[in-house]
């Protein structure tokens, strides 16, 4: 039992990190009579947020579409590598074909 707790220790500064992180932090009420001035401020600590959002986003989704345009053009280009190598084989197995028809035909002879 007592095997978890060194483990609880070395994770515990990031997890408190990681909270911190992602708790987003807002002003701090104290009273009532001071919510009506804290709530304008929370909401513009929300619209910077969502606009900071917004934009990782709108990063986010050009680089994804970077990523699909050079993935399409790799399997583009390994499909023409297929198309050439299904022709290159079928070659050999004519010229082997034909080898094996001429050599049968001077066993014959």
């Amino acid at each position: 039992m007592a095997a978890w707790i060194p483990a609880l220790k070395a994770i515990l500064p990031y997890v408190t990190q990681i909270v911190t992180a992602a708790i987003p932090v807002f002003t701090i009420r104290s009273d009532q009579s001071k919510a009506a001035e804290v709530i304008p401020k929370q909401i513009q600590e929300l619209q910077s947020a969502v606009t900071r959002n917004t934009e990782s986003l709108k990063v986010l989704a050009d680089q994804l579409q970077q990523v699909i345009t050079s993935v399409d053009a790799g399997a583009l280009a390994i499909e023409r590598e297929m198309q050439a190598s299904k022709r290159l084989s079928i070659l050999a197995i004519v010229v082997a074909v034909v080898a094996m028809l001429v050599s049968i035909d001077t066993w014959l002879r």
